[in-house]
């Protein structure tokens, strides 16, 4: 009786099943199936033994990750720096997708939509390049306008302390306009009524969006948020590597777990201990991941992911 109904129920959706497909196949090749290179991060790899042959050396690369000092570093710098870009990078967003919400003109709304957006397109090895050519210490576009007054140029690519300041901007700069689109999104379907009832009932512009729209946001928010969180110990490889690159200078306050992994198999090819630094960062990942959703089903179990 069970395997009939199961049947029966692929029979009736049956079209939804095959849309899915696509994806379902997607997960499994490039997400599922991979997990089994897991094993790397218990063996002492070797290219003749491959990743089932070489021995395994227990938790011996975990030992060497963490006792080379890097660990708590990278690990530290990769949730910093995604606990600022979700806090500035949502609260922006939120911002942008009300102002443009507010704002009359149709023709101004798109136009500004459209330059937000653009910079969400442009490659990272693009925006490293503008980077350079804005910042650097001799040719650099802040330093020279810098002499032009009369000021003492920084040098901004020898100094860790202006990084936070700088990846922070650059990830609010380059992500505005695609969250703003989601967030514009969910306000656009918001009920009318709601806002034509609070006018009626004396509200400004100010009280509207505070009782309104911020209210009516907030799955939205949560959800984006839950999302984010999942990614909280992976760093931006592509921003991290062509914004920093190989500066050693810049790793004591720049260094994430992505850029230090991609190095250990660059420069020492340890790959036993590059693969237990991923082993490390999903787990944390996915234990952080867990432990914000059963605190947002505490709170309302409805906004929770599962």
């Amino acid at each position: 009786m069970i395997l009939r109904g199961f049947w029966n129920d692929i029979k009736k959706y049956k079209v939804i099943l095959l849309m899915l497909a696509p994806a379902v196949l997607f997960f499994l090749l490039f997400a599922y199936v991979p997990m089994a290179g897991i094993v790397i991060a218990f063996k002492h790899y070797n290219n003749v033994g491959g990743i089932f042959g070489s021995p395994w050396n227990g938790l011996d690369n975990f030992r060497f990750f963490f006792e080379s000092g890097d660990a708590w570093k990278v690990t530290r710098n990769t949730a910093l720096y995604n606990i600022a870009f979700i806090i500035v990078n949502n609260v922006l967003q939120i911002l942008a997708a009300i102002l443009l919400f507010e704002i009359g003109g149709k023709w101004f709304k798109k136009i500004t939509q459209s330059i937000m957006f653009l910079p969400y397109f442009i490659s990272w090895v693009v925006v490293g390049a503008i980077a350079y050519n804005l910042l650097n210490y001799d040719i650099g576009t802040v330093n020279v306008l810098l002499r032009a007054v009369g000021a003492e140029p920084i040098d901004i690519y020898n100094t860790p302390s202006y990084w936070p300041y700088i990846l922070v901007l650059v990830s609010a700069w380059k992500s505005l306009g695609y969250g703003t689109v989601m967030y514009l999104a969910a306000i656009t379907s918001i009920d009318t009524e709601m806002y034509e009832a609070a006018e009626i009932d004396g509200a400004n512009i100010f009280q509207r969006i505070w009782k309104v729209t911020i209210p009516n946001l907030m799955p939205t928010v949560i959800i984006l948020v839950l999302l984010a969180v999942g990614n909280i110990f992976r760093g931006d490889f592509g921003m991290f590597y062509n914004l920093i690159g190989s500066n050693g200078l810049l790793f004591s306050t720049t260094d994430v777990i992505d850029t230090f992994v991609f190095r250990l198999l660059i420069t020492a090819n340890d790959v036993g201990m590059s693969a237990a630094a991923g082993v490390f960062q999903s787990v944390l990942g996915f234990a952080t991941i867990m432990l914000v959703n059963y605190a947002v089903r505490r709170y309302d179990k409805d906004r929770a992911l599962f």
